[in-house]
């Protein structure tokens, strides 16, 4: 046994030199992946799958490496690295180099093995996929977990459906059956049940086991025709169901030493018509036996209590058995080498039967044991329809001759004589009689080659020619001939193809390569010459079956000329429908086992006896109607008549007009590619073609064409209804356009109505609004004055004088501002009372710092007085009389400088205060002048705007230009003086640090400032509209008047608003500079000795 380490190798051979079919215990290579390093180990596979050809195997490992062994190339490849472990691999897609890995993460993602990158990543499961079954077609998939099963479309990577189950019945596995659009769902509580692929309609369920049965299905398996269904679970039982009559047919009994089954699998047979009859049974013991479910016999085992096998999974073809081995290896076996009885064909035909009616329990007469001997056959009663029937084998093997060996060890000359002694194959294995008699290669990949370039143009609408009424036997249909026009070109051509082959597809509708190639077998040798005069019937072969009809029945040919009855009348019908058209299916098959059993020739053969044998109903016929139905039509003659007859035509035919002279012998179909066919007029062919592709051409530019008139002429109609639509609309229009003009003329005169009416409310309103803020300012000016009062006995003269100084400058510049401006007095009256609140605030702070003063000097003089005391007691009583004396002289030193100081502060106080006083003096005389330029400016505008109306009304456009222009410079003018407010508040700011108080004022101007811009935008906005439709003279001086008055209305609100927030200003930081700067105050207290 070879050894092979993958090591750190990314792709390398799998082994140096591949053991022969006598490797010990069948093992062609064991794989392992070790790391080399401080601490080497040994990663171990879990999952491995095959792809559909069986020459390549995918295998997944513990790191979520996954590796691509080729096993006919002797190469592996990694392909992936996905870092986490795989629950389940699919290699089995439609496109062959994409797979399918179930990851730990419950995801699942598909790869491809030549550009090794991700194509598409599926989510939905909440817990661990332990399955992948794919499609027959590999265009779908199913994934399964324990909660549910998931349906996923492998050419959108999207999901289809999901199957959920209740918590308390979980899901064992969810699975396609083969060759069939069936799906098997398996759960925990042993229910079995079948859903339709299409529709997802549950189609049936298995019934419950035989009673008494204790089995819990844990693992399944189905043969390749998808008829046997096998389960097994926590027992050394296997239930054996018939797929088809939904019934329990057997249960087989494995050894002792197995107690439970962990893994079901069968091994496919190339000769076995996809009835396997080889199943492999991995059980609790890491034993994986391989036994004949028919026979129960043991065939071979691998794997041992040793050498433990986890997992395992078979090849397609059959070759290969690839096993995870319990040490995470990967082992290799070749399935020749393993057993001698592989591939053999069925027992023969003989059977005996034995009375089992001792037998009394219905679950023993259903069990079978598994031994090495003879086997123990099932009987059950006649109510129970099963059957028990035991094969004896011929042993006169030593005289077969070499010639006349098949495939699977049949023998011709064998077949020929059972065919005579009972006249057909039993149904049983027909199809695999035939398929060893047809040589057939089963060219895998070459059948998909063929099939994968879609259905050929000439079969696209094959269903209206022959509408078939199952879906899935006309699709069949439609790939098989298109696989033959792919194939050859004459195929496509041939009219009379589809009647050939449809006997066949619809009996090998289950496998669709098995149906191309016994078709193609049957063209290239049970047709030979028949497409030499394409495209008419084959004159050569009618000849042949004429001279010999002319030989043996010169009576029936004399009347079939004498009614003009030609071989294409005659014969040709029968030749080219394969007598589907005049036999039964068991007549047919009994003619098609004679056929394929004999020499070519033989076929045509059966044609002339089949007319012989008909002679006395035809020489009755004296028209040609009634030919042509005859040969067209079942008719009352046996078919075994016909045969024996056929044999004796081909005994009694001489030589010179056999049939076997002209056609050559049986030649089969070659293995890997299918022979070149092209034996046909190429040119003929090749001209139908072309004639037929031009009139495809032909028909394509036409209906093209006439889809394009039908669309010109919808076009044509909807532009139509368009316009009248159109008009209609515009009528409509008109007809509102006039009433809204009407409506909007009597809302402006309601409007004009309601404005003034408005207006004197809003005066009224105003009126109210004054008395009542002038009513409330003169009892809070009361109460503050109250308040001043008594604050102002508290404190010392000196406070008291300064106060009232501060009072007085206040006052006469809030009488100054109330004077200037009395048209804003509402809002001003706020402002002050603001203001006050303010200076109300500012004489708290005073009064509290001047009571933190007196408590600081009071501590102060008590501790000078501590202190002088101590120092009085520690000095002697002469010094007490002149430091006394000294201090009182230093005291009043002392107070004499303080006054100076105090005094000369106040005379600076005094200078600052009368400078900022003139500069305020200076702004407020250049405020006026500005105002009354900025007045005249407006009235001029006004005048000159009011003229230029008032001329002509061509001008209107260039005096709203005007106006514009004039907005723009009041407004550039109203917004530098905001502007140097701004400035000199700023720089108060950042010479007086007071930053909390101005900011409120900066920010109110600000924001008058950016309203004003609003506004003046709204205002440039208005005017400037070009869509007025001016009606006369009248009603645009009307409505300019109106316009310009509220306009100038605007501007002159605005400007008063931003003078008045001006003078605010002011007024503010005049306040605040004084109570940033307050005079000096003379302490209350003094030293004393």
């Amino acid at each position: 046994m070879e050894s092979s380490d993958l090591g750190g190798r990314q792709q390398g051979p799998i082994w140096h030199r591949k053991p022969g079919p006598a490797a010990r215990r069948g093992v062609i290579v064991n794989i392992i992946h070790s790391v080399k390093g401080y601490h080497s180990k040994t990663i171990r596979f879990l999952n491995v799958a095959f792809d559909s050809s069986g020459d390549s195997l995918l295998a997944g490992d513990h790191q979520g490496n996954i590796y691509v062994f080729d096993l006919n190339g002797n190469r592996f490849n990694l392909v992936q690295r996905t870092m986490q472990a795989c629950t389940a691999l699919a290699f089995n897609l439609r496109r062959k180099t994409e797979f399918l890995v179930a990851l730990a993460d419950y995801s699942i993602k598909c790869f491809d093995t030549e550009t090794k990158e991700l194509v598409s990543w599926m989510r939905g499961h909440d817990s661990s996929v332990s399955s992948i079954s794919v499609h027959g077609s590999g265009r779908y998939a199913i994934t399964t977990s324990t909660d549910t099963a998931q349906l996923w479309d492998l050419d959108t990577f999207q999901r289809k459906r999901k199957l959920n189950v209740r918590q308390s019945v979980g899901i064992q596995k969810v699975f396609f059956l083969p060759l069939s659009n069936t799906i098997l769902s398996c759960f925990k509580d042993n229910s079995v049940f079948a859903w339709e692929f299409d529709t997802l309609h549950c189609k049936y369920q298995l019934p419950t086991p035989v009673e008494g049965s204790v089995l819990l299905y844990k693992v399944f398996a189905v043969t390749r025709d998808g008829r046997i269904f096998v389960a097994g679970g926590k027992s050394n039982h296997l239930h054996l169901w018939c797929l088809e009559s939904k019934q329990l047919i057997r249960i087989i009994q494995m050894p002792t030493k197995v107690r439970a089954v962990r893994h079901l699998e069968f091994l496919p047979d190339s000769f076995d018509g996809g009835s396997n009859q080889v199943l492999g049974v991995l059980s609790q013991d890491n034993i994986m036996r391989f036994i004949n479910i028919e026979t129960c016999k043991l065939l071979f085992d691998i794997g041992s209590h040793e050498e433990g096998i986890s997992t395992a999974a078979i090849s397609p073809n059959g070759r290969y058995i690839a096993s995870v081995m319990e040490n995470g290896s990967l082992n290799l076996y070749s399935v020749q080498a393993l057993t001698q009885e592989g591939n053999k064909p069925p027992p023969p035909m003989f059977k005996v039967v034995e009375d089992w009616s001792k037998c009394t329990s219905e679950a023993n007469k259903l069990t079978m044991r598994v031994t090495s001997g003879r086997p123990e056959w099932p009987w059950k009663s006649k109510g129970s329809k099963i059957q028990t029937r035991l094969l004896k084998l011929q042993v006169n093997t030593s005289l077969e001759n070499k010639e006349n060996e098949l495939p699977g060890g049949l023998n011709k000359k064998r077949l020929q004589a059972l065919l005579k002694g009972f006249g057909e194959y039993p149904a049983k294995y027909r199809m695999f009689v035939w398929r060893s008699l047809l040589q057939l290669p089963e060219n895998y990949l070459a059948f998909s080659s063929l099939i994968d370039k879609g259905t050929h143009s000439a079969f696209v609408n094959i269903q209206n020619e022959y509408p078939i009424k199952s879906r899935k036997l006309l699709r069949v249909l439609q790939r098989t001939l298109s696989a033959l026009a792919h194939w050859s070109a004459i195929f496509a051509e041939t009219p009379y193809i589809p009647l050939l082959a449809f006997p066949f597809v619809k009996l090998f509708q289950n496998n669709q390569l098995i149906c191309f190639e016994v078709v193609a077998t049957v063209v290239v040798n049970f047709c030979q010459h028949w497409f030499e005069y394409f495209p008419n019937p084959p004159v050569n072969v009618l000849s042949m079956m004429e001279n010999v009809l002319a030989h043996h029945d010169k009576e029936l040919l004399q009347h079939l000329i004498k009614y003009s009855v030609t071989s294409q009348v005659y014969a040709w019908p029968l030749l080219e429908t394969l007598f589907s058209e005049v036999l039964t299916r068991e007549e047919w098959l009994k003619v098609f086992d004679n056929v394929f059993s004999n020499h070519p020739s033989y076929f045509l053969m059966i044609v002339v006896a089949y007319i012989i044998c008909s002679r006395a109903p035809l020489l009755h016929c004296n028209q040609r109607a009634d030919f042509e139905y005859f040969f067209h039509h079942r008719n009352n003659l046996d078919i075994n008549v016909v045969i024996k007859e056929a044999y004796h035509l081909m005994e009694a035919t001489p030589l010179d007009i056999h049939p076997q002279r002209m056609l050559d012998d049986f030649i089969p179909l070659t293995k890997g590619q299918y022979p070149l066919f092209n034996k046909y007029p190429k040119f003929i062919v090749d001209y139908q073609t072309q004639e037929w592709e031009r009139i495809r051409q032909d028909e394509i530019e036409y209906l093209r064409e006439r889809q394009l008139a039908h669309e010109l002429e919808a076009k044509a109609q909807e532009r139509k209804a368009e316009d009248e639509a159109w008009y209609r609309k515009q009528e409509l229009l008109r007809e509102a356009e006039e009433q809204k003009r009407k409506m909007l003329l009597e809302e402006e005169e309601k409007l004009a109505e309601q404005r003034k009416r408005l207006a004197a409310v809003k005066r009224e309103l105003k009126v109210k609004e004054l008395q009542f803020l002038d009513a409330s300012r003169r009892r809070f000016l009361k109460y503050q004055q109250d308040q001043r009062q008594m604050e102002l006995k508290r404190l010392d003269d000196e406070i008291a004088r300064k106060a009232s100084m501060r009072e007085q400058e206040a006052a006469a510049t809030v009488q100054d501002v109330e004077v200037r401006r009395m048209e804003l007095e509402s809002q001003k009256q706020l402002f002050e009372q603001h203001l006050i609140k303010d200076q109300e605030a500012v004489t708290k702070e005073m009064k509290e710092e001047v009571d933190a003063r007196r408590r600081k000097v009071d501590l102060e003089d008590h501790l000078v007085q501590r202190l002088m005391e101590i120092d009085r007691e520690e000095k002697q009583k002469a010094q007490i009389v002149a430091e006394e004396s000294l201090a009182k002289a230093e005291q009043k030193r002392i107070d004499t400088d303080w006054r100076l100081q105090v005094l000369h502060k106040l005379r600076r106080d005094d200078q600052d205060r009368e400078e900022r006083y003139e500069e305020i003096a200076k702004l407020l005389h250049d405020n006026r002048v500005k105002e009354a330029e900025l007045l005249k400016a407006m009235r001029e505008a006004e005048e000159k705007k009011w003229e230029e109306v008032i001329q002509k009304k061509a001008q209107l456009e260039e005096e709203q230009k005007a106006a514009a222009a004039a907005d723009e410079h009041r407004k550039q003018f109203l917004e530098d003086k905001m502007n140097d407010a701004l400035e000199l508040a700023e720089k108060l700011q950042r010479e007086d640090g007071y930053f909390g108080e101005h900011i409120d004022n900066t920010e109110r101007l600000r924001d008058l400032k950016a309203g004003r811009t609003e506004r003046g935008v709204e205002l440039q906005q208005v005017p400037r509209s070009g869509n007025i439709c001016l009606n006369d003279l009248s009603a645009s001086e009307s409505s300019s008047h109106m316009s310009l008055d509220r306009r100038r209305e605007e501007l002159a609100w605005q400007e008063r608003e931003l003078m008045a927030e001006v003078r605010r200003l002011r007024q503010k930081l005049t306040s605040q500079a004084r109570t940033r700067h307050p005079p000096t105050r003379v302490p209350a207290t003094k030293w004393t000795p």
